[in-house]
Order: C-alpha cells, then sequence, then structure tokens
C-alpha cells in the first residue's frame, strides 16, 4: 500500500511539473484556435460571395443572350409588319413584339439589378481582404511565439512525458482513473497531503483520528473538505525523494 500510495504522489509531482510548462504557454493555444476560428469565418464568407458573384455574372451573361435573341426577333417581327395580309397576322405579330418588349424589358431590370449586386459584393470583398490580412499575420506571430516556447521546453517536456508514462504504467487502473477524474475537476491537483495538520490542497484541518488513520498508510483516503486523495507527510516526501527531478 506504501508503495501504491507513494506512486500516485509521485505522478501527481510529474504533473505539476507539466502542468507549469503548460503554463508557459500562457493563451497562446486559444489565441491561435481563436484567430484560426476567425479566419476561416471570414473565408467562408468571402467564398460565398464569390460564388454569388460568379452566378450573379453568369445570370448576367444569360440575360445578355437573351436580350440579343429577343432584339433580333423584335427586327424580324417589325420588319414582317410591313408583309402582313389581314388584321388577324397584324395582330398576332403584335402580340409577338409587345410579348419580346416586355421581357426585354424585365431582363434589361434585371441585369441592372444583377451589375449593382455584383459591384456590392466586390466592395464587400474589398472591405475583408484587410481584416484577412490583419488576422492572418497576428496568427503567424502568436503561432511563432507558441512554437518558439514549444521548442524551448520539448526536450524537458519529452523526458517528463517519458517519466509519467512509466510511473503511470505502475499505477493500478481503478486508481488512476479516480486520480485523473479528481484532477480535471480540482485543477490538475488529484493528491495532497498532510502538513500541519490540514489537507496541502484545500488548507482544511483533518481530524486527528483521521490523521492517524491516514497515516498508518493501510487504504487510500480522500480529504473529507475538497475529495483529494490524501496522504501522509511521510509518504510525500518519500515520493519526491523517489521521482528525483
Amino acid at each position: 500500500m506504501v508503495d501504491r500510495l507513494s506512486t500516485l504522489f509521485e505522478l501527481q509531482l510529474i504533473d505539476n511539473q507539466l502542468d507549469e510548462l503548460e503554463e508557459l504557454r500562457g493563451d497562446l493555444p486559444a489565441a491561435v484556435n481563436e484567430l484560426k476560428s476567425q479566419i476561416k469565418s471570414l473565408e467562408e464568407q468571402v467564398e460565398a460571395k464569390e460564388e454569388e458573384k460568379e452566378n450573379s455574372l453568369e445570370k448576367r451573361k444569360q440575360n445578355d443572350d437573351d436580350v440579343e435573341r429577343l432584339t433580333n426577333n423584335l427586327k424580324k417581327f417589325k420588319a414582317q409588319l410591313y408583309q402582313v395580309r389581314n388584321n388577324k397576322e397584324y395582330d398576332a405579330l403584335t402580340k409577338e413584339i409587345d410579348h419580346a418588349e416586355e421581357q426585354t424589358g424585365k431582363l434589361e431590370a434585371e441585369t441592372k439589378a444583377l451589375e449593382e449586386l455584383v459591384e456590392k459584393l466586390k466592395r464587400e470583398i474589398k472591405e475583408v481582404e484587410p481584416q484577412l490580412e490583419k488576422l492572418t499575420e497576428d496568427l503567424k506571430e502568436k503561432e511563432t511565439e507558441l512554437k518558439q516556447i514549444i521548442k524551448t521546453n520539448e526536450r524537458e517536456e519529452a523526458r517528463l512525458k517519458d517519466k509519467r508514462d512509466k510511473v503511470a504504467h505502475k499505477v493500478k487502473k481503478p486508481d488512476y482513473n479516480t486520480y485523473m477524474r479528481i484532477r480535471k475537476a480540482l485543477n490538475g491537483k488529484a493528491v495532497s497531503f498532510i502538513n500541519r495538520s490540514a489537507c496541502s490542497g484545500c488548507h482544511n484541518v483533518v481530524p486527528p483520528q483521521r490523521q492517524l488513520e491516514i497515516k498508518s498508510n493501510k487504504r487510500i483516503f480522500s480529504c473529507e473538505s475538497c475529495g483529494r486523495i490524501l496522504i501522509s507527510q511521510e509518504i510525500a516526501e518519500e515520493a519526491e525523494k523517489k521521482i528525483q527531478f
């Protein structure tokens, strides 16, 4: 049981070191992720506007072709007016002319609206470009800073992770699961020890009888106040000697 308790605290000590290395990165990882998210959002907006612009240009081209076709039809219909033989033919041609002129008017109005939309989309895309450039520059700067911090500590981090793997391998699975659950819930600190009759994690006083039970090292105890795994100071000191950072 002594080894079991000692190994748990060894794991805590290693995780403390790894947490300190993680803290050196500060808010850089979160800042990098936030910038990437903003850039992605703007790029998606630009992509959507570019697609809408291309569709509008394609529609305008189609309208131009239709107007040209209708214009040719109008010329043909108007020329045929001089060749009609009766009122029925005249009325039929007049209807065709009116319909062609109406369609031409609608298409020209739509084309004008499309041209205005295209110009609006161009302006909006251009307005986003400086934002994207600034965000990209900021991202590059933050990533460079983060990479430098990671590079500075990568050997130490790799050494600690290797040491952690070896120690974690010695911890029983139920103990490890409990350790990780508490660690996640209590800001990384899952194991504490009795220091001046109190829990070193939450600083609440441990009852004398419970202190004696913990010092007997017969089983795993939890702090009645914070829920951390609670060990004796002797076990903690022994673990610190064994870990040898």
